[in-house]
């Protein structure tokens, strides 16, 4: 596989992973709307980087042929847009602030940013619309499943580092397929609410998955599938560095999702994430950034098949936000650029036979030994000349941080130049298939994009959110009960409501989408979101106190 993005041979690879799914042309959609939706966010992908994997590649990337227009990625208290945000504002089309996951923001300071009525609190995305409406619904993602942008369309809280909340969210909130990294946060130790996410998984349905050959085998309807090299893995590896019996690549996982939820006859919605696009990116590593952008663009080569054959599909590709400011051209070419061949810039990058994570993996912990990290930098990296203080960068990065100090050195020799290690505020493009002919073309705003596939599916976000999200407090109150919450485990708060008769008495744990009435179990409609101190709840909640 490597070696066919070393010569750009990436046509065999795409016919091998195309070759599946089969397009379900069962039931067509209601007129004026669309069946399905899949949308595909290379997180922190520039066009720049697209630029040079282009090249790399030796060929047009699949996405090339929906350039449709640019898209604007500001957030509500800022220029340049942290991924969480960024990603509720494709969710949920409001506009929130720094680590706001799929919820209002309470600072609202940039210009044209529509302020919502109630700040921090959970905002209805269109993931659960479409599960309202009885659609199928999948994340397929390359980071931790729980990361942010997957969150945004899952789970809700105001801070994107609460990976407890956003999981078990996750888990409860009726996805049919569920794909990615995250075996370090599974276990009950490895989290303060002690919940076992396996257990969760399987009590929901879920048959779990681990491996690439147990995911192609899977027939079953569905999946929750977690993968890494090693069991305290937090990530899938680069496309370039990953053990393909242990990682299915982006575009297989893509292609499992697409046949199990186009198997549902009322359409699905689905979010597929080029993940560490953007850690790549944050590294300044351009091998890690032309591996994960080829590997992102044959799962869209995958998505426009199914969607080119099914015709009722819209597929949405888009990024997030920029990152890194990456340049082709940097000090070293201020003159002399208009005769910078090719090789000059290619050469360095194919010589890399992993990225910066990849070489952190095949050197030992000290590194200490400068011969031995000379040759590594030679046999896997592509750097033959290393100098004395490259060489010192290296034994001195931190435990996971090697592609920092090597993706620079390589970019150098490439003749790359990067402004940042942090996200960038310039407008990204959007990619755009839509068979109604109803594209969305020009200059947009991200929130724009949440509201175009509602009205391409027929829901209403708003209407989501109204169902979703009650004020669990004004609410009960408007019925005369009395509500308190059992903090006996302070993780796992339960809110009490008990009817103003005082025979009914109704509990609702966080982050949960079931509730015991009376001690019988009863299913909610949405999650339980503890938020700014305030319970919201799935009015079917509500409904059930007289």
């Amino acid at each position: 596989m490597q070696q066919l993005f070393k010569t750009g041979v990436l046509a065999l690879t795409f016919l091998a992973l195309v070759a599946g799914p089969v397009a379900a042309l069962a039931a067509a959609a209601p007129e004026g709307q669309t069946k399905n939706i899949i949308l595909m966010i290379p997180d922190g992908m520039s066009v720049t980087a697209t630029t040079l994997a282009r090249w790399y590649a030796g060929q047009n990337l699949a996405m090339d042929e929906l350039a449709a227009g640019l898209v604007r990625t500001y957030s509500s208290d800022a220029i340049i847009a942290d991924s969480a945000p960024a990603g509720s504002a494709y969710a949920t089309g409001w506009k929130s602030q720094t680590g706001n996951i799929a919820t209002s923001g309470a600072v609202y300071n940039m210009p044209g940013a529509q302020v919502p009525a109630e700040s921090l609190r959970p905002l209805g995305t269109i993931l659960e619309a479409a599960r309202l409406a009885g659609k199928a619904t999948g994340l397929v993602v390359t980071s931790e499943f729980m990361h942010a942008t997957p969150a945004d369309f899952a789970a809700h809280d105001p801070d994107r580092d609460n990976y407890d909340n956003l999981s078990e969210q996750m888990l409860y909130n009726g996805l049919t397929v569920l794909l990615g990294g995250g075996n370090r946060f599974m276990a009950p130790e490895a989290r303060q609410d002690r919940e076992n996410l396996k257990e969760i998984a399987a009590a929901r349905g879920y048959a779990l998955v681990d491996n690439t050959a147990a995911l192609k085998g899977f027939t079953g309807d569905k999946l929750f599938g977690v993968f890494g090299k090693k069991p305290g893995s937090r990530a899938i590896s680069y496309d370039f560095d990953r053990d393909p019996l242990l990682e299915p690549s982006l575009a297989e996982m893509t292609s499992k999702a697409l046949e199990i939820l186009a198997r549902d006859r009322d359409g699905f919605f689905v979010m597929i994430e080029g993940s560490k696009i953007d850690w790549a990116a944050h590294a300044n590593d351009a091998v890690g950034v032309i591996s994960d952008l080829l590997a992102f663009d044959q799962a869209v080569k995958v998505a426009l098949d199914f969607a080119k054959k099914d015709l009722n599909t819209i597929l949405i590709v888009v990024s997030d936000h920029g990152n890194s400011g990456l340049t082709i051209g940097n000090s070293s070419t201020n003159s002399g650029y208009d005769q910078l061949p090719l090789a000059a810039v290619l050469g360095p990058l194919q010589k890399a036979r992993v990225t910066g994570e990849g070489l952190e993996a095949l050197l030992p912990v000290d590194r200490a030994n400068r011969a031995e990290i000379s040759q590594a930098l030679a046999d896997h990296y592509g750097i033959a000349d290393p100098s004395d203080a490259e060489l010192e960068a290296i034994a001195k990065a931190k435990t996971g941080k090697l592609n920092y100090a090597v993706g620079p050195m390589l970019g150098m020799r490439a003749r790359l130049g990067y402004t940042t290690t942090g996200h960038t505020g310039e407008d990204v493009v959007l990619y755009d298939y839509d068979p109604s002919g109803g594209r969305l073309t020009g200059l947009v705003d991200n929130t724009e994009i949440a509201r175009y596939m509602a009205r391409a599916i027929g829901v209403d976000l708003e209407q989501t959110t109204a169902r979703l999200f009650v004020e669990a407090g004004a609410a009960f109150g408007a019925k005369g009960a009395t509500i308190s919450q059992d903090l006996t485990s302070p993780e796992n708060p339960v809110l009490v409501v008990v009817a103003k008769d005082g025979q009914t008495t109704l509990k609702i744990p966080r982050n949960k989408s079931i509730a015991f009435l009376n001690d019988r179990q009863v299913d909610s409609e949405g999650v339980a979101v503890l938020s700014n101190q305030k319970w919201y709840v799935a009015r079917n909640l509500v409904d059930l106190l007289n």
